[in-house]
């Protein structure tokens, strides 16, 4: 299989490590920034180039889109109408998706937006406990993602890349991150209420917080806080029962379940995980995202989350978004 690679940015850079990690042999790469791509190549032994026609005219399978949020479509119409199956990262910009959907009918390639915290461990554990009605029906929730701006990359100024833009802003594509493993794991929203402002005195013209309400299809009352402003990397969640509760905590990599009539916590930690340097969030999941896509290129299993699937998360940001400025709930 001939992997194109489009983007060597930090994400770029963790596909080629996880497909290499994977067993692939032919990768390539493409980055319109001759220094990455020289840098990448360099690291990672691949053939890079930073024009996009020498890149399109090599021998390519399939394509991993790491660029800015605001690229993706281009890229992934390209890859449609060249006959190749496409992985793109988190969505955040509607910018043509349904054309992208109805550009696809018809074909048999994978199209595969990202899904990454499907892939977590302590993600997984809650959907087996949820699923399973260890609890019960789950009542309500409260999540909270916090992780300060200039800490996202370290090594790079943070108003130099598309998190401080208005469209792609980090706190704003975060929403729709952790929307796609909320909604899997607890139903689909159908009303929601949101705050979002400017709270910080960093130099962007972002929302760096977005409170937000939400009503699920079950049922189910929950709140999110996701901000660009906690000095500590912070990924919380508490679902709640009549029967117990279910906890989760990135930091601490465990998940805990608490049963009405059982003799206190059950802890449940996560495996060990691996990490890479510079980087806050640790390989696995996103190694074994790549392997989703691989064995759905492969016809071995289908992708989970659909380009329509991506287009909801979508229309929700729209509607929260939509709920802040207007001061009211908004049905979805």
């Amino acid at each position: 299989m001939n992997i194109l690679v489009i983007g060597l940015g930090s994400m770029g850079k963790r596909r080629v490590r996880n497909l290499q990690f994977l067993g692939v042999k032919n990768i390539r790469a493409y980055d319109p920034q001759p220094e990455r791509a020289a840098l990448a190549a360099e690291k990672y032994g691949i053939q890079t180039t930073s024009s996009f026609d020498e890149a399109w005219g090599w021998p390519v399978d399939a394509v991993v889109i790491s660029t800015p949020p605001d690229k993706h479509m281009e890229y992934a119409r390209k890859a449609c109408a060249a006959g190749r199956h496409f992985f793109i990262e988190a969505s955040v910009v509607d910018d043509g998706i349904g054309e992208l959907i109805e550009q696809m009918k018809g074909k048999s390639l994978v199209a595969a937006p990202s899904c990454t915290m499907r892939f977590h461990p302590g993600i997984r554990q809650m959907k087996e406990l949820v699923d399973a009605g260890e609890i019960g029906p789950i009542l309500n929730f409260t999540y909270h993602l916090g992780q300060y701006l200039p800490d996202w990359h370290p090594w790079e100024d943070y108003r130099t890349f598309y998190v401080s833009k208005r469209e792609t802003g980090a706190a704003r594509e975060m929403v729709c991150f952790e929307l796609v493993w909320l909604a899997w794991l607890l139903g689909q929203p159908n009303l929601i209420s949101c705050m979002k402002g400017k709270l910080t005195t960093l130099d962007t013209d972002i929302d760096d917080a977005y409170q937000i309400l939400i009503r699920t299809e079950k049922g189910a009352l929950g709140h999110l806080m996701i901000d660009v402003i906690s000095r500590v990397p912070y990924r919380t969640i508490r679902l709640v029962s009549e029967n117990g509760l279910i906890e989760w905590s990135w930091t601490d990599q465990i998940v805990r379940l608490w049963k009405a009539g059982a003799d206190g916590w059950q802890d449940m930690p996560e495996p060990p995980q691996s990490s890479e340097p510079g980087y806050v969030a640790a390989e696995d999941m996103y190694r074994e995202e790549m392997a989703a896509y691989l064995a759905a290129i492969r016809g071995e299993t289908p992708w989970p989350h659909s380009l329509e699937d991506d287009l909801r998360i979508l229309d929700l940001l729209a509607a929260a978004e939509r709920s802040s400025d207007e001061g009211r709930h908004v049905a979805v």
